[in-house]
């Protein structure tokens, strides 16, 4: 290789380094400058990213007993009518033209169906446990008590369901309800409350303020609290209980009932930490009754028994026992000689600790069995025999011990669905007064209290177009569509809604779409 050919070569090599430096230059110039903007358009440059870890279930015992027990508790709504008054008939009552079980009409109407007052309703709200895969629910007496209608949401479940009434207790404050689901449900599991002990987990499960499926977990905190009735003995608890959880279950940390959620002690209206249930136990005697009978049967003699002192029996020769106050006339008691001032202080021969012991004892004694009463008057005991009678009938005259009435059976539509609203033709003066001038011509005059129509948010005044896409100008065409449906049956009906204001008249055009329900509710008791 001659000179210039060296010369050449060593000439394009260092052209060749300085196009690949530039090139370096170029490239780590840009990866610079982009970081530098890059850092500078950050709002905080040194901060690190948060990273949401993958999912991972944290299991406790209180999870997983929620997760079992939150399928077996309900949401109670109870509906309450308060019906104002009105000239002429009362409520719903029909006509000599209405047929068995259609109440879409009447003969006759006030003079100006604008201004009718209208029923109202008002809502309760409560909790309840499923305690048998047919339906069958238990809860407080105060939660439905008096209810026009009872609805029941289970956990998860949109649907309402309707619910029947079985029977209550008022000494206990008790009800059993039942649902139709239309299959099994999930009922909880029945612990034993005597083996509860002050300091044990409590969990308590319900709907406060009509928040459904809470869970709330506390303790124990006593046994034994007297309420205001004879035969209520609460367990008391700090977990959290609220106006809505009444009737809902207090478990154990086995996830077993072991008692009734019923009352609270607040200054507020809340809760302060000291709630109340009723011993599950108590519970469970007082539904086998109902579900057997209807009612709770219990024995009584018919003695009133005052709440003693020791020095009171001390003064009668006693050192325990029950002190006769009252003797009701024509009771067992009367009638086996017991007196006013008499101390009982054994029943069968076993020692009676106080009243409320002697009248737990009777009232668990079969009616029309006989025992053996030991007594002390005038500091001398004698024994004394005495027929248990029925509680509810020795006690007739007091209206809280009575027995209760039995709970009606709910009404069935015959001959047709019930609707629950009235109509009647429009006249040209009711399209002018509605500002309307459409093809509908049948108006709705009154809407029932509880019934499907208030359901689904027909009103006074609204304007039948059609029911179920079929035009309906007559009478005759909805009692045509009323007696093609059965309940479950889904019915829609398209209405012109009246604005009826003092600047603005029209119409616009509203439609409702629901399952005509299976018939209408037991009323109050």
């Amino acid at each position: 290789m001659n000179l210039h050919q060296l010369l050449r070569q060593q000439k394009l090599l260092s052209l060749g380094v300085l196009l690949l430096t530039l090139s370096l230059g170029i490239l780590i110039g840009t990866l610079i400058g982009t970081d530098v903007r890059a850092a500078r358009s950050q709002a905080a440059p040194d901060a690190t990213p948060l990273v949401v870890p993958d999912p991972v279930q944290l299991s406790n015992a209180i999870a997983e007993i929620a997760r079992q027990v939150e399928a077996s508790v309900v949401n109670i709504t109870s509906e309450y009518g308060i019906r104002e008054g009105r000239s002429g008939r009362e409520g719903g009552a029909q006509d000599e033209e209405d047929e068995p079980g259609f109440d879409l009409f009447r003969r006759f109407f006030p003079n100006s169906p604008f201004n009718l007052p209208q029923p109202r309703r008002l809502p309760g709200n409560g909790s309840g446990m499923i305690v048998d895969p047919n339906g069958y629910i238990l809860t407080n007496n105060h939660v439905i008590d008096r209810a026009d209608r009872i609805k029941v949401k289970l956990n998860g479940d949109p649907k309402e369901y309707e619910a029947k009434l079985i029977g209550w207790d008022r000494e206990t404050d008790l009800a059993v309800i039942k649902i139709d689901a239309g299959r099994k449900l999930v009922p909880v599991k029945i612990g034993n409350s005597d083996a509860v002990q002050v300091g044990d987990w409590a969990i308590a499960i319900g709907s406060p303020f009509g928040l459904e499926a809470t869970v709330t977990a506390g303790i124990i905190s006593a046994k034994g609290r007297p309420g205001m009735e004879q035969f209520q003995r609460f367990i008391q608890t700090d977990a959290a209980i609220n106006p809505g959880n009444s009737g809902g279950p207090l478990l154990n940390i086995r996830g077993e009932v072991i008692g009734i959620n019923t009352a609270i002690a607040t200054l507020s209206g809340t809760n302060q930490g000291v709630g109340f249930a009723l011993p599950v136990n108590t519970a469970v005697r007082v539904y086998n009754d109902i579900i057997k009978t209807g009612r709770v049967n219990r024995g009584s003699i018919g003695v009133s028994l005052e709440r003693t002192t020791p020095e009171l029996l001390r003064v009668y020769g006693a050192d325990r026992g029950a002190f006769v106050n009252a003797v009701e006339p024509g009771s067992p008691a009367e009638k086996a000689g017991l007196r006013e001032q008499d101390v009982i202080v054994a029943l069968n021969g076993q020692p009676v600790q106080s009243g409320d012991d002697l009248v737990d004892r009777i009232a668990n004694s079969p009616i029309g069995s006989e025992a053996t009463l030991t007594i002390l008057r005038d500091g001398k005991k004698q024994d004394v025999r005495v027929t248990i009678g029925d509680r509810s009938q020795v006690w007739a005259r007091n209206p809280r011990i009575r027995s209760p009435e039995p709970a009606p059976e709910p009404e069935r539509p015959a001959g047709g669905a019930k609707f629950g609203f009235y109509v009647r033709n429009l006249t040209p003066a009711d399209r002018e007064e509605l500002g309307y001038d459409g093809p509908g011509a049948l108006l709705i005059t009154r809407v029932d209290p509880g019934s499907f129509a208030e359901d689904i948010g027909l009103r006074p005044n609204d304007i039948i177009i059609a029911v179920n896409r079929k035009p309906v100008k007559t009478i005759e065409d909805i009692k045509q569509v009323q007696a093609s449906l059965k309940p479950g049956d889904a019915v829609a009906f398209q209405v012109k809604r009246a604005a009826r204001t003092a600047d603005r008249r029209g119409s616009r055009n509203v439609e409702w779409a629901s399952a005509f329900p299976a018939g209408t509710f037991p009323g109050g008791r």
